[in-house]
């Protein structure tokens, strides 16, 4: 969903002054000063002419921004120096839902498929990333204010992501997260928190629903001269509306700041979770549309579970070297254990740490307005691994047992030449090498891999107005296989597969008026050795035998639009807020397809629909009530195997949501109703080659919830 952010008035500046109230400070950039309330003929200057003068900021003092953590609005600001499809969604936008998943969060942003499974777990894909993982995360890496969150080797879980604890979410779509270094088909995923100066006060968040769904939430920020700090703590248990699927959480996270003078701010970070989860398991195309709330009966004799107990620490710290130029640095630490009752009980260690830094430099080069950004990430960790025999859920004999090492760096660097206030030529590269390998003592043999890559980008943002952009960009990307991935457990060995890499060409526009926002992305990419997870329907979609596909196609349009058609209808004071209906909604066009293949010819790719449609009509009162239905619907079934033999069902699922959340109040409340006429439905599904009619490769959807929830803050 787009954030409705006026672009007028743009003039950000990263050097704030402590000592003086006010300040004129130069602009970084061109596309800044042609986004300012400047008059129409200093946007019409030459690129050659001298850099002019921002407005004069007030920056009074103990009201001044962080160096490290961007609000929304700044963030926006400089999504939109990317040239391709990208999102910011804030907290108010998952505040009137459960905020359980990061389906919550991500549901009405175009190009992303986000589907619960079970808990908190979520299968994600953005443009085709990962489409065949249905357990745990591939092809999108994860971060919080920019600090790396996914494993060295490139996987990732979704157990350590709460909701509650983040203030906005940035969306970076395929190649447009080069900016973090993010190198893979699906972008970047990076959650930001809030600080104690951005969230000061106590708050207590209280949640109850179907399902035996409770929720206990409460968080306290606040800032004291230089220093501020935000913690954030939350509870969570539900009985699931599948046998087999109950669970708890218990998340807490922190961070403290300390500005040492305006150029120089510290952050550091805390997060602990624990996480006990059943797991109902997949189930056959019959089952799943009959008896919804049916687990697999395997997981239920083998007690099929996924704890997790997990730590991480991490700093970032953030420098004004000139007044063109900032520094960020920073270093993190995660430690996790995960005890994963399955077709044998998993007992795994992790160990991940890494440093990162980034510059970014913005100033005139022979009369143009420049931005460049450089940064490198460096990575490494081990995974210990050992597998025991399961004796109904429980450990019997030690049967596998090994190290995997990890490494992982990679440089990067994107700039923006601006031949005209209002047109940027971008260009960028990343040289990525991983190291993977693997030292055995039990059940398998020792082994590894190792994978370099370079991945050039180019493209433009071209502004049209100062609310409206066209831009477009072809990049290369390229991921390694992560360990999960080169497990083959059929044999014990490590698997000897290649990177896969693609080409993506991409056009789009986005921007708003008073009433109406768009953002609508069109790309194709041509990918080789695609990494496929194919479900051998031995151990229930919870491993997988991966493949290298051939050649494939991802192509696809992103369309998402927000618009406020119907202003005054109760309240119609002049000169005052009024009333409106507002419309909003995401369809994503998903066209995948073997390119070619010896086997599969031209088939289309399992695992996601062509056609994924989310909208809603929603009141808005300027007290702050709001109500209206809600749809998700998915018009077309998709297939589940590559011969498109087995496929799943249409669905179109009936919503409504109503609360009350008062500009700049201490209350608010929300009633979420799902799945209104309880149909049952296929939410996610495992893939496989060639399926056979009974295949268990099929997540039931949830059937009908109700949810209320509210929160209080002093």
């Amino acid at each position: 969903m787009l954030v409705p952010l006026t672009r007028a008035g743009r003039s950000r500046n990263i050097a704030m002054s402590q000592s003086s109230p006010r300040r004129c400070v130069r602009t970084l950039t061109l596309a800044f000063l042609a986004s300012t309330a400047l008059p129409a003929a200093a946007l019409a200057q030459s690129a050659a002419a001298p850099v002019a003068e921002l407005p004069v900021i007030s920056v009074t003092e103990g009201q001044r921004g962080s160096l490290t953590v961007l609000s929304p609005r700044e963030a926006w600001e400089e999504l939109q120096l990317i040239p391709g499809g990208v999102a910011l969604v804030t907290a108010d936008e998952w505040a009137g839902t459960p905020a359980t998943t990061i389906k919550d969060m991500l549901d009405y942003v175009p190009g992303v498929f986000a589907q619960p499974k079970w808990g908190e777990d979520t299968r994600l894909s953005i443009r085709g990333s990962g489409i065949s993982r249905n357990a745990h995360l591939r092809g999108i890496l994860l971060f919080q204010d920019g600090v790396p969150l996914s494993f060295t080797d490139g996987g990732g879980d979704f157990q350590e992501i709460d909701p509650t604890a983040y203030q906005y979410v940035e969306v970076f779509k395929g190649s447009n997260g080069f900016q973090f270094g993010a190198n893979t088909l699906g972008g970047a995923i990076n959650f930001v928190t809030p600080t104690g100066r951005s969230t000061p006060g106590i708050g207590v968040r209280v949640d109850a629903g179907s399902f035996d769904f409770y929720r206990l939430q409460a968080n306290v920020g606040g800032s004291n001269g230089a220093l501020d700090g935000y913690i954030t703590g939350s509870y969570l248990s539900q009985g699931g509306f599948r046998d087999h699927s109950s669970g708890t959480n218990m998340r807490g996270s922190a961070n403290f700041g300390w500005q040492m003078n305006d150029r120089i701010e510290t952050r550091f970070y805390f997060n602990a979770t624990d996480v006990q989860q059943d797991i109902p398991g997949a189930v056959s195309k019959t089952v799943a549309l009959n008896s919804p709330k049916s687990a697999n009966p395997t997981n239920v004799l083998l007690d099929y579970e996924r704890n997790v107990q997990a730590i991480r620490v991490a700093n970032k710290t953030a420098f004004i070297l000139a007044d063109t130029t900032k520094l960020e640095v920073g270093a993190y630490y995660n430690n996790k254990s995960l005890v994963h009752p399955i077709f044998q009980v998993l007992d795994y260690g992790y160990e991940d740490y890494g440093a990162f830094g980034r510059v970014v430099d913005e100033r005139t080069i022979g009369g143009f307005a420049n931005r460049l950004v450089v940064g490198v990430n460096y990575g490494t960790g081990t995974v210990d691994a050992q597998r025991y025999t399961s004796v109904f859920g429980n450990s019997g004999a030690l049967v596998y047992a090994s190290t995997d090492e990890a490494t992982n760096w990679n440089l990067y660097a994107e700039d923006n030449l601006y031949l005209t206030p209002a047109f940027s030529l971008v260009a960028g590269m990343q040289f990525v090498n991983a190291s993977l390998g693997r030292i055995a003592y039990l059940g398998t043999v020792s082994g590894g891999n190792d994978y370099q890559m370079f991945l050039p980008k180019g493209g433009f943002v071209w502004e049209l107005a100062p609310s409206a952009q066209l831009y477009g960009n072809v990049s290369r990307s390229g991921e390694a296989p992560t360990f999960s991935e080169l497990t083959n457990f059929a044999v014990g060995d490590i698997a000897n597969l290649k990177a896969q890499t693609g080409t993506t060409v991409e056009m789009g526009s986005r921007g708003q008026t008073p009433t109406f926002s768009w953002d609508v992305s069109l790309y194709r990419s041509w990918i080789d050795n695609e990494l496929q997870c194919q479900d051998t329907g031995v151990l229930l979609g919870l491993s997988c035998t991966v493949v290298n596909l051939s050649s494939t196609i991802h192509q696809g349009v992103e369309a998402g639009a927000n618009w406020n058609f119907f202003q005054g209808l109760l309240v119609k004071q002049p000169n005052q807020p009024q009333d409106g209906l507002w419309l909003n909604f995401a369809y994503t066009y998903s066209d995948f397809y073997f390119d070619n293949d010896p086997v599969w010819g031209n088939n289309q790719l399992p695992g996601i629909p062509r056609h994924y449609l989310r909208a809603e009509l929603l009141y808005k009162h300027p007290s702050g009530f709001y109500a209206g239905p809600n749809v998700e619907w998915v018009p077309t079934a998709y297939y589940v195997d590559d011969a498109n033999t087995l496929n799943t069902s249409p669905y179109a699922l009936l919503n409504f949501k109503m609360g009350y959340e008062p500009p700049n109040g201490r209350f608010s409340f929300y009633v979420d109703a799902r799945n209104l006429f309880n149909q049952a439905y296929i939410a996610s599904v495992n893939v496989t080659g060639a399926a056979s009619q009974n295949q268990a490769l099929f997540e039931p959807g949830n059937g009908r919830a109700v949810y209320v929830g509210t929160k209080m803050t002093f």
